[in-house]
């Protein structure tokens, strides 16, 4: 359908492309659509049906009000999906179940395929084993082939069995950065109904930070993996007109600010704004002036900021980095020439559009800074993070007790309460580490790690860690020697170019050898420290730090043994690693001595704008990038030698503890049932505040004691080959059991514990969640999960929602939700309900050893529903009323058949 008579044509180096023009829904309001809108825009009119998306739909786009409560529905349809192996695999793994469960119902398998373009990066697998070595590349690259070789043969079966789906093998790069570099078309060019089209380049990717492409003018942002597969069968996103915030930047950075304090300060302040579902969208007169490396890395943080996306609009940047990129003339003539005809382009003269709101930051005023210790968003200047530290270890020492914070051998035990942590640090373990003698402290950093995802796709804080590392040795510092450092980069063009600058000499000299390709400590995958050091961490119960260049530093995360975690510019973790300690403030006290025992600073050590950018210019060659991305998809040798069948169905190995087939299909209807008040419930669990996906999802290693490392072993998998809980995202068995299992997660019906621990009710009974969950599946006994603010930040993890539906959790009851994890509930049937406005848990006098009852729920169409809570022993009942988040009538439909894939299955087979 064309209501609005905006198929038109647009000439371009001698093609002739067809477009959808924006201006025909009316110059003057087309001028006052934000660029993000914009594109939504033209995705309507392109996709106008009559049925998901109507003439109606298009004028509420189009007449939209910045300032109103989104409540219009629309159908987005992303361009393509992206993934990065840790969601893609289950991803893979349900589309193989899908056909299975196709083929039994009497349809064709061959439908389920991908109907849009569909790109997976395995960046996700490499752990750091190895470092500080020039062999540690090689190692954690065998390593990671030998603990991955069934999932890498299942994807390349993938590869082969499913139409319009590429895999870019391991070791390339993360996804993020494989993404701006080299996937991203910003304008698409492709033949659709033998009709050549030209259109924005969109996306939905599996992993939060896909936001990061927002930065090259395209828009995208991380969904579930559930949501993905859909997408991917054709099925649009269904969301609400979102509000979007207007960001304005003016100025400049000042001399020794990098990107990554300028991205952790608009972290901070968006969080304090609060943008959770909605649009953040960059303008104003700084834009030209801020490279896009800056700009990928304001956008990667889009999540940590709450929003939906962080996008910047085209301009002459955005050219500039598709040049230097490799980019084909051909392309860029069409992004410039496209972008213009759309009035997508933007100037220092392009007049502002309407925003729900605005924010401004002039970016002169930007710090350095460090953001932590558990979240992205509490940033602190540089000069106050020895303060901030010492209050963050204060706070935790008065939680123990001080005799619980004595290290062994000391007489800290004997001191008072009151004891500061500048004392305490100066105290410590005695440890021997290879040739090295030291006391370990509290505020030791035991992992320095430039990572990748942030920061690597920005070769200014690249360089200028080399460059730090490069004065650094030529002053005679080291990096302390209980420091654990690592170089992760987001593809080999940043070797490329560290390598022609000469300065990745100097970083291997200091520790900092390359470790792999890839999502490495920000994720998980830090590997474990020299045992002399984690010995030493035990004894004392020690609170040492991590400082690391990536984006996410929830508590637990990192690493188990970790206390504190910052977020840091690569050149400050390079400082951190020589200085040791974040008991050291680093801007006033030395980070060690030169040769002649003269002490060296900070200010000794930083690179100034000029010198960075003279490196720059002088290495970074366009050439670069082509000779990388040339053959990406064929991979090394490694790569290929890989063996991988070739069939329409995947033939399952019931022996397989890496793939195995999920549940979710398993005698599925053609029909489903119908969606029933919950009674007799319990709770699994009572969460507090900002419990996020990595509380919920396993992730990380695997404990040999855990209910999945007890599983793996009864399989006669060695404790040494447990590999991640990501590395086994296809294996149901696996994932369910480390579902609510993280070190840090705190159930407070298990007071005094910390992981997945809970009672079993009535009787008490304290044991793992996954047993009481299997007690309660025995017993009949649905399951509910009682929570606060912020039920499922972070990560786009789809196992969050996976496990929590196979541990018999049929709905959740929390104060406020993030969005990817409210919508991935739903998409595995499991219903998010709200609290009442201004009410908690707590507040409602609710203990969680009550018994549930959810009525009122109207097959799923509720807007509200009665929770009434009988507590045990007697006692009156407690009765309220909760909301019911779902959103939309999509949504409905998914939660009606139990989950956004059966719907997709059962609509294709009567298709």
């Amino acid at each position: 359908m064309n209501s609005f008579n905006a198929k038109s044509s647009l000439a371009v180096g001698g093609k002739s492309y067809q477009i959808f023009r924006l201006d025909s829904i009316g110059a003057d309001r087309l001028k006052r659509l934000p660029f993000s809108l914009k594109i939504l825009l033209e995705n309507l009119l392109r996709f106008e049906d009559g049925v998901t998306v109507t003439k109606k739909d298009i004028e509420a786009l189009a007449s939209w009000d910045a300032k109103a409560v989104p409540s219009e529905e629309i159908a987005y349809r992303p361009a393509r999906v992206l993934m990065q192996d840790f969601t893609g695999v289950p991803a893979v793994v349900d589309l193989a179940a899908m056909r299975e469960a196709m083929k039994a119902m009497g349809g064709d398998p061959k439908r389920i395929n991908p109907l849009q373009p569909a790109e997976l990066v395995i960046d996700h697998s490499v752990q750091v084993d190895s470092f500080a070595s020039p062999e540690a590349l090689r190692f954690n690259t065998e390593l990671e082939y030998s603990r991955n070789k069934e999932r890498y043969q299942f994807l390349k079966w993938g590869q082969k069995a499913f139409d319009n789906f590429k895999v870019v093998p391991p070791e390339t790069g993360i996804v993020h950065q494989v993404n701006i570099e080299f996937l991203a078309r910003v304008v698409f060019a492709q033949e659709n109904g033998g009709v050549l089209q030209a259109y924005p380049d969109t996306l939905v990717g599996t992993d939060s930070h896909t936001t990061m492409v927002n930065g090259l003018g395209v828009l995208g942002w991380g969904v579930g993996g559930i949501e993905a597969e859909a997408a991917m069968l054709g099925q649009p996103v269904s969301m609400l007109i979102p509000q979007v915030i207007g960001f304005k930047l003016t100025g400049r950075l000042p001399e020794g600010a990098t990107a990554t304090d300028l991205v952790l300060t608009v972290t901070e302040m968006l969080r304090k704004k609060g943008v959770v579902g909605k649009f953040v969208e960059f303008y104003g007169t700084g834009l030209s002036g801020l490279p896009l490396a800056d700009r990928a890395t304001l956008g990667n943080m889009s999540p940590e900021f709450g929003s939906t996306c962080a996008i910047f609009p085209v301009d002459e940047a955005t050219l500039e980095y598709l040049r230097l990129t490799g980019r084909s003339d051909e392309q860029i003539a069409l992004v410039e020439a496209y972008a213009k005809e759309q009035g997508m382009f933007r100037t220092d003269d392009s007049p502002e559009a309407d925003y729900t709101d605005t924010l401004e930051l002039d970016m002169g005023t930007v710090q350095p800074s460090l953001a932590g210790p558990k979240r992205p968003q509490d940033r602190i200047t540089l000069a106050g993070a020895k303060a901030s530290f010492e209050k963050s270890l204060n706070e935790l020492l008065a939680m123990r007790g001080p005799a619980d914070s004595a290290p062994a051998g000391s007489n800290l035990g004997e001191m008072e309460a009151a004891t500061t942590a500048t004392e305490l640090v100066t105290n410590g373990v005695k440890t021997k580490y290879k040739d090295s003698e030291f006391e370990l402290t509290h505020g030791a950093v035991v992992i320095a790690a430039i990572t990748s995802c942030t920061n690597t796709s920005n070769p200014a804080v690249m360089m200028g860690a080399g460059l730090v590392a490069k004065k650094a040795v030529e002053k005679g510092l080291q990096v302390k020697p209980w420091v654990k450092t690592s170089l992760a980069p987001g593809s080999r063009v940043v070797t490329e170019y560290l390598k022609a600058s000469g300065l990745d000499h100097y970083l291997d000299l200091i520790g900092f050898n390359t470790v792999g390709y890839g999502c490495t400590t920000c994720i998980g995958n830090s590997g474990p420290l020299p045992d002399e050091i984690s010995t030493a961490i035990k004894q004392g119960d020690l609170a040492v730090c991590s400082v690391l260049s990536g984006n996410r530093n929830f508590e637990g995360r990192v690493h188990p043994e970790v206390r504190f975690n910052y977020l840091a510019s690569p050149p400050l973790v390079v400082a951190y690693a020589l200085a040791g300690s974040l008991g050291k403030n680093i801007t006033t006290e030395p980070l060690g001595e030169d040769m002649d025992g003269n002490p060296v600073y900070l200010k000794d050590l930083w690179p100034t704008q000029s010198e960075i950018q003279e490196v720059v210019q002088k290495t970074i060659t366009s050439e670069m990038f082509q000779k990388t991305y040339a053959s990406v998809f064929q991979g090394e040798e490694k790569w290929r030698s890989l063996s991988a069948t070739e069939s329409e169905l995947y033939d399952w190995d019931g022996s397989s503890t890496y793939i195995r087939r999920p549940p979710f299909f398993v005698d599925m209807g053609a029909e489903p049932d119908a969606v029933k008040d919950i009674a007799g419930a319990r709770a699994l669990a009572l969460l507090g505040d900002s419990v996020t996906t990595d509380h919920i999802s396993p992730a990380g290693s695997i404990k040999a004691d855990s209910p999945a490392g007890q599983w793996l072993q009864e399989q006669g998998v060695r404790k040494h080959d447990f590999n991640s809980y990501g590395s086994r995202r296809g294996n149901h068995e696996v994932m369910m059991r480390g579902t609510f299992a993280n070190v840090r997660l705190r159930n407070q019906l298990a007071p005094g514990t910390e992981g997945g621990w809970t009672q079993h009710l009535p009787d008490g009974n304290q044991m793992s969640i996954y047993d009481a969950s299997m007690q309660y599946q025995q017993e009949g006994t649905p399951l509910i999960i009682l929570a606060g603010k912020e039920y499922g930040s972070g990560s786009s993890r789809d196992w969050a929602a996976k496990g929590t539906r196979l541990l018999g959790v049929q709905a959740v009851i929390a104060e406020s939700y993030e969005r990817i994890h409210r919508s991935n509930l739903i998409g595995m049937g499991v219903i998010p309900l709200e609290f009442p406005a201004g009410e908690t848990a707590k507040s409602l006098g609710l203990s969680g050893r009550e018994t549930f009852s959810i009525t009122g729920l109207e097959g799923g169409e509720a807007k509200t529903a009665t929770v009434t809570a009988t507590p045990d022993g007697g006692g009156a009942p407690i009765t309220f009323q909760a909301k019911v988040r779902i959103d939309t009538p999509q949504e409905v439909q998914y939660l009606k058949n139990g989950g956004i894939l059966q719907y997709v299955l059962r609509q294709m087979l009567k298709s």
